[in-house]
């Protein structure tokens, strides 16, 4: 095979000669372009039964981030990942409510009231401890943000120094989406800077409308997860807040029994679009739970193609996805309970993987290194990824940028794709020039309001100064019979997060392979180009995050 390949090229080479033609280089003899066949079998692969649906910890991840490794090893790409193999391990601890141990009492001028759990209030388990009791003063502290770029201090005249935070879920109606869920994303961190013992979060008419308080109560057994740093802590929640509830609307009422203003006031200033300031409740409460604990492992897998171009080759352009899922459900009554996970994200792996099939197949090396990053931990918070941007087997400087596949619904032919994070980085142009190639046209986020930037793996990179975007496929089809954006919502109404996202959707492959032709194509963009992707002037997450 060898000898006839040799005699092929030889023969292609005298022929362009004789036509007074130039030789084709390396690069165009070794074009390359994806495979639909090659992200079918991955997918079935990793969205069958037998992986029990990738949960984090379980033995159908690890089976699944076995295979990833094996298919990088294959490659013949170098390990990325801790000792000089491709995995790197989190260690993670899982946190559970004790049953029947949560308790709220309010402490009022009228005597104490006692509220109902899960009727009244929900609460979450420690990560820290097995018991937690605190009594505390507490302050309404407003929507309980700070935002200097955009005006807003809700602690302005508040001490809550050994207080409860007592705060309305949501945030003000003005903020841009993006900026406005990551600021709503930090409000534990602000009450713990501050000095809070506890937080306590009322649920709002508003948020009734779109999400039901009832609706929380399918939470109240769940575990919470979060990875554990060097000295054994779980990273990510403050040890200093010993109490946390989240309220009802009516309950509520209660706490503000004693206040200058009632809560139907502070209500009545959400309805009209106002921030309400923050004030002295003149009332204590006693939080307290139970809480039981495991420990666990879990792996990301990383691995490396090296970069050609000797003064380039110590920066990474970084593909991220998430190869776990949320395993198998408790539903009964169902004759099928495994979440396969097909779209979410057995997609978004093989797409990658696929990409790295494409580098390497590609024959030359694109100046900049190329890193490979399956992570874990996504569906519990976006764990993994987080725990390889605090704990990078690379230099985090030397990350340029990342790619995340995280769930394309690959249902249909798509004629646009979005990329969330467009708008703030050079990265934009990038994507579009990327997809254009294929015909493929980039368009705007179409729900803003989802703040899908700020909920996947690549923003924990984003809050490290790595400019990133997250690519979904568009709401429009080349198929005139077809629209994409019912398909999607279809998608989302009736399979997501539910046993039906498995290999028998009809999945359309060659659509895969596009999907996969311009991610590659960023990529190796990023990884060719003489200077390395910046955020805009005027973004808020570079402007935020950027400087580090």
């Amino acid at each position: 095979m060898k000898l006839l390949s040799a005699m092929t090229a030889l023969a292609l080479a005298i022929s362009l000669n004789a036509c007074g033609e130039a030789a084709p280089t390396q690069q165009q003899k070794q074009a390359v372009e994806a495979n639909p066949e090659a992200i079918r079998a991955h997918l079935e692969f990793l969205a069958s039964d037998e992986l029990k649906g990738r949960d984090t910890g379980s033995i159908g991840h690890e089976i699944a981030a076995k295979y990833i490794a094996s298919e990088f090893k294959q490659m013949g790409l170098q390990p990325g990942g801790d000792n000089g193999t491709y995995f790197q391990r989190m260690p993670a601890r899982k946190s559970y409510l004790v049953d029947r141990s949560a308790s709220m009492i309010v402490h009022t001028d009228n005597g104490d009231v006692a509220l109902e759990f899960p009727a009244d209030f929900t609460t979450g388990p420690s990560a820290f401890s097995e018991a937690d009791e605190v009594t505390a003063p507490m302050v309404f502290v407003g929507y309980g943000m700070v935002a200097d770029e955009f005006g807003i201090n809700d602690y302005e005249g508040l001490d809550v120094k050994g207080k409860i935070a007592v705060m309305v879920t949501g945030r003000p109606d003005d903020l841009p989406s993006e900026e406005g869920a990551h600021l709503n994303s930090i409000k534990d961190d602000l009450a713990a800077e501050r000095g809070a013992v506890g937080i306590i979060t009322i649920h709002t008419p508003q948020r009734e409308k779109v999400r039901p308080y009832k609706s929380s109560l399918i939470y109240t057994k769940l575990p919470r997860m979060h990875w554990l740093d060097a000295e054994g802590k779980p990273h990510g929640v403050h040890e200093s807040l010993l109490g946390t509830a989240y309220v009802d609307s009516k309950p509520a009422q209660q706490l503000f029994v004693n206040a200058e203003q009632s809560l139907d006031s502070v209500f009545e200033q959400l309805a009209e679009g106002q921030s309400p300031k923050g004030f002295e409740l003149n009332a204590s409460v006693t939080l307290s739970r139970k809480s039981r604990h495991e420990e666990l492992t879990s792996p990301n897998v990383a691995a490396i193609l090296p970069g050609s171009d000797e003064s380039l080759a110590d920066e990474y352009v970084l593909y991220t996805a998430h190869a776990d899922h949320i395993g198998v459900s408790q539903d009964l009554s169902s004759d099928d309970n495994i979440n396969n996970g097909a779209m979410d994200n057995a997609a978004g792996v093989s797409v990658m993987l696929e990409t790295a099939r494409m580098f390497v197949d590609a024959g030359q090396a694109p100046r900049r290194s190329i890193m490979f990053l399956a992570v874990t931990a996504e569906e519990k918070g976006l764990l993994g990824a987080d725990y390889f941007a605090n704990n990078p087997t690379v230099p985090l400087h030397s990350i340029v940028a990342n790619v995340n596949l995280d769930m394309p619904v690959l249902l249909y032919d798509f004629a646009d794709v979005i990329a969330f994070g467009a708008n703030h980085s050079s990265m934009g142009d990038t994507v579009a020039k990327a997809a254009g190639k294929f015909d493929i046209k980039l368009s705007p986020d179409p729900m803003p309001e989802q703040a899908i930037f700020t909920r996947s793996d690549h923003y924990t990179l984003v809050k490290k100064g790595i400019p990133a975007v997250f690519l979904m496929t568009g709401f429009t089809s080349k198929n005139e019979d077809e629209d994409g954006g019912e398909v999607w919502g279809k998608f989302f109404a009736e399979h997501y997060h539910r046993p039906s996202d498995q290999p028998s959707l009809p999945i359309n492959y060659d659509a895969g392979a596009v999907f996969t032709d311009i991610n590659y194509e960023i990529g190796k963009e990023v990884a060719n180009a003489d200077e390395r992707p910046h955020w805009l002037a005027d973004s808020f997450f570079g402007k935020t995050f950027g400087g580090q």
